[in-house]
């Protein structure tokens, strides 16, 4: 019997673009709740967790990073991203309101999230664009700050709801930044980078991902080469 494959997706970048709400918010509860205004200029987003991002705003500006305080931005973040989510002009990207029903019908694939993004944060953003419910779990910046360590909480889910250990082998790590890839390796997971966030295919593969695309745009060449 073919083992179940389980499937880990990053959000921002890889099945969709807020056109940078998330962005925004960061900079406006900086503004609000300091009075400072920054361009978050040398802070380093792409493939971070949000908590790791605000502590390093927080940082920045010689503010102390307690848990109380990282805890109040991100309950503001929160609020701010629910607001201006309807009024950007984001989308999901090329490929993927096709390829995740696709992976769905599988019932060898189980589909969940590994991502940067707090489980209330990935919420609102997956609802928005009508993808939350194709996720039966996953891994937040909520379990851990670093990326690097959400793996592990992944794999927990995905054994108390199926009742079995997912071998290294048949976890899929994707994702567009090197931060995906590094994440995945940490687990032993097959890496799979798609070039659709601010990483160039090049860029992505130096970090030697097992497999590196330009986009789902081609969903049934995607599924036969990754073998779902």
């Amino acid at each position: 019997m073919t083992p179940r494959r389980l499937l880990l997706f990053d959000i921002d970048g890889t099945l969709v673009n807020t056109a940078g709400a998330g962005v925004q918010a960061l900079k406006d509860i900086l503004l609000d709740r300091f009075g400072i205004d920054d361009d978050l200029e040398g802070i380093e987003i792409a493939g971070r967790t949000d908590s790791g991002i605000v502590q390093q705003i927080l940082q920045k500006q010689k503010i102390a990073p307690t848990e109380e305080t990282i805890a109040a931005y991100l309950d503001d973040y929160v609020e701010r991203l629910a607001c201006d989510l309807p009024k950007r002009a984001g989308r999901v990207l090329r490929g993927i309101t096709e390829l995740l029903p696709r992976l769905k019908a599988n019932p060898q694939n189980v589909l969940a999230l590994l991502t940067g993004n707090i489980e209330r944060g990935a919420k609102l953003k997956l609802e928005h664009y009508g993808l939350w419910d194709f996720f039966e779990f996953g891994a937040f910046a909520d379990d851990h700050h670093d990326r690097n360590q959400l793996g592990p909480f992944a794999q927990r889910r995905a054994r108390e709801k199926y009742a079995t250990d997912f071998a290294a082998e048949n976890i899929d790590v994707i994702g567009d930044t090197p931060h995906d890839i590094a994440c995945g390796k940490a687990i032993g997971a097959r890496t799979i980078a798609v070039a659709t966030g601010n990483f160039s295919r090049k860029e992505l593969a130096e970090c030697e991902p097992d497999e590196v695309l330009d986009s789902f745009a081609d969903v049934e060449g995607s599924i036969v080469r990754l073998g779902w």
